[in-house]
């Protein structure tokens, strides 16, 4: 692979990247991925809630703005700008928006189900 095969993967301009609406008050943009990871931005508005579920993949996400209920397993907590939390393998977890928010989101592996 030459160099710019891998710049043209491997740098990213959020502006060339539409927004997925997925209803409720939820959208989201998929960043990068390859076959181990990804990485995916979810903005969510006030009161908008991610249903709680599980999944196979390992799971990071930082809060890099607004507010957050979050549930994981049958912990509660409220997170905030900078804060993580970590959802591992088939844990349910999920979250609803107290203050409208962007979550970036890591999965290992990647989340083919995001690409259909």
């Amino acid at each position: 692979m030459n160099f710019k095969d891998l710049t043209n993967k491997a740098l990213i301009s959020d502006q060339d990247i539409d927004w997925e609406d997925l209803g409720a008050g939820v959208k989201r943009k998929i960043m990068a991925y390859d076959n181990a990871l990804m990485l995916v931005k979810v903005a969510f508005e006030k009161d908008a809630i991610g249903t709680i579920h599980n999944h196979p993949h390992l799971q990071m996400s930082y809060v890099a703005k607004g507010s957050f209920e979050v549930t994981m397993g049958d912990d509660k907590k409220v997170l905030n700008e900078g804060d993580v939390f970590f959802a591992p393998t088939m844990v349910f977890h999920g979250v609803i928006c107290l203050e409208a928010g962007l979550l970036i989101d890591i999965f290992n592996p990647h989340r083919e189900d995001f690409l259909k």
